[in-house]
């Protein structure tokens, strides 16, 4: 009996500690992305946090094209450790290409988790914060600019009301479904292969 809440508190702890690396890894590929302003405090706070790991990874792993190829192998190897800690403490038997498939399904999960959130929030406080300055809603402008960018070029705004993150957060959850299901789908038959 004993175990299982040790089993159930190593899964709590691997998921936080983890899942708050992955996310503020992501946010920070996201961000230099959308060339987002990096003197924001928030950019700030992920620079700092994420910095101890990505900078001995980007003298090894350099950037091709304007990507950040550090950050992406970072996110990954997090996730697929993350995903192997998660197997073991709950006694799963899982293969390495299963683990890199749910893993790579987890991370453009977690994007789209991180766009359908922001959208929204940048919805909500737009509402509020007519006419003043906010570092928060600028970087949420920012960060939301590459998705809502396209589709404002197709829907235009009625009587003044953008509904282009209304339409977004629709194309967020079809993108999910036809990416992330599949992948879910492909991670376990490769598990039972």
């Amino acid at each position: 009996m004993e175990t299982s809440y040790f089993g159930s508190a190593g899964v709590l702890l691997v998921k936080a500690v983890f899942g708050f690396f992955v996310t503020v890894v992501l946010l920070r590929f996201l961000l230099q992305w959308a060339r987002a302003d990096f003197y924001n405090p928030l950019s700030q706070f992920v620079v700092k946090v994420t910095n101890p790991m990505l900078v001995p990874l980007r003298r090894v792993i350099p950037g091709v094209g304007g990507v950040d190829v550090a950050a992406v192998v970072l996110m990954f190897a997090l996730q697929l450790l993350e995903t192997w800690l998660l197997t073991l403490l709950m006694g799963v038997g899982v293969n390495l290409a299963s683990m890199a498939v749910l893993s790579l399904a987890r991370l453009i999960d977690l994007a789209f988790t991180i766009y359908t959130v922001t959208i929204i929030a940048e919805a909500i406080l737009s509402w509020f914060q007519q006419g003043s300055h906010n570092p928060m809603i600028a970087l949420l402008h920012q960060l939301n600019q590459p998705v809502l960018n396209p589709v404002r070029r197709i829907i235009p705004t009625f009587s003044g009301i953008d509904l282009s993150p209304l339409v977004a957060l629709v194309l967020l959850q079809l993108a999910s479904i036809l990416i992330v299901g599949p992948l879910h789908d492909l991670a376990r038959s490769l598990s039972l292969g």
